[in-house]
């Protein structure tokens, strides 16, 4: 454990800032469930993303559009129920922030008063901008969310490379220089060019975490069902899988029912 966060209770956002002022990187992951996020928060991660991603990975929708801000806040309220040390950030499922301001404001309050998590994210730059200013006004840190951005994925019609070209390259640099001026408290960028992460990462002062976006943010993010390889299909160039889950969890089950089957579950010492 290292010097920056071996010795803190609680992950907070002065805690995030010191990491990149110190050079440590921060481990994100994200999680939905109380049993998942118990198990992240004491083998040590430093943020618990409780992502709009919980479309795809739990309840098995193409995309994160079709979530909404009750089953965001649900998911929440498990995750934090079971945390002690990690920071826990919300995503603002879509819908929920970009119409108007008011209505940003009033998503991100219900988050924080319902689920009792720590910050919220938003995906885009200039765009919302009123939107991140009125939530930082009523004291909820912001995280944003720059390059691709998968609430905005019928209009990148694909999941591919963002920001490879100047104009959208120069487009990001702005926007990440914004949301740092704004006051957010960290930058998720994804799936951009790792010279261009390394750029950005050097030239604002709020801590970057990276997802398919290279060594130089000053953190990663993974799906947390990716890394553990639950998710079986998915393979993209920027996932390690640090294990074989869905596997694992296949063979136990045919064993089970392989047992249940021959009789011998459960034998005399499993019953009362």
């Amino acid at each position: 454990m290292s010097a920056v966060t071996g010795e803190i209770k609680k992950i907070t956002t002065h805690v995030i800032q010191a990491m990149k002022d110190r050079g440590e990187k921060i481990a994100m992951l994200t999680a939905y469930d109380f049993s998942m996020a118990r198990i992240l928060d004491e083998a040590g991660i430093d943020i618990l993303l409780v992502g709009d991603s919980a479309s795809n990975v739990m309840a098995g929708h193409e995309t994160t559009l079709p979530i909404t801000l009750d089953q965001m806040i649900y998911h929440a309220q498990s995750v934090v129920r079971a945390v002690n040390r990690a920071m826990v950030v919300v995503d603002l499922p879509f819908g929920s922030y970009q119409s108007n301001s008011e209505i940003a404001l009033s998503s991100a309050i219900r988050i924080m008063k319902e689920s009792g998590a720590h910050a919220v994210k938003l995906e885009g730059g200039s765009e919302v901008e009123d939107s991140i200013r009125r939530i930082l006004l009523a004291g909820i840190p912001v995280m944003g969310h720059l390059g691709l951005t998968p609430q905005s994925i019928y209009k990148f019609g694909t999941y591919t490379v963002r920001a490879k070209e100047e104009q959208e390259a120069q487009k990001l640099r702005d926007d990440a220089k914004l949301l740092d001026e704004l006051g957010c408290f960290s930058l998720v960028l994804e799936k951009i060019p790792a010279k261009l992460t390394k750029e950005v990462s050097e030239s604002i002062t709020i801590p970057t975490i990276g997802i398919g976006a290279g060594p130089h943010a000053d953190g990663q993010v993974l799906v947390t069902h990716d890394m553990l390889g639950i998710t079986k299909d998915f393979k993209p160039r920027f996932l390690r899988r640090y294990a074989e889950l869905f596997q694992v969890m296949t063979e136990a089950t045919q064993g089970y029912i392989a047992d249940v089957k021959s009789k011998s579950f459960p034998n005399e010492k499993e019953q009362y």
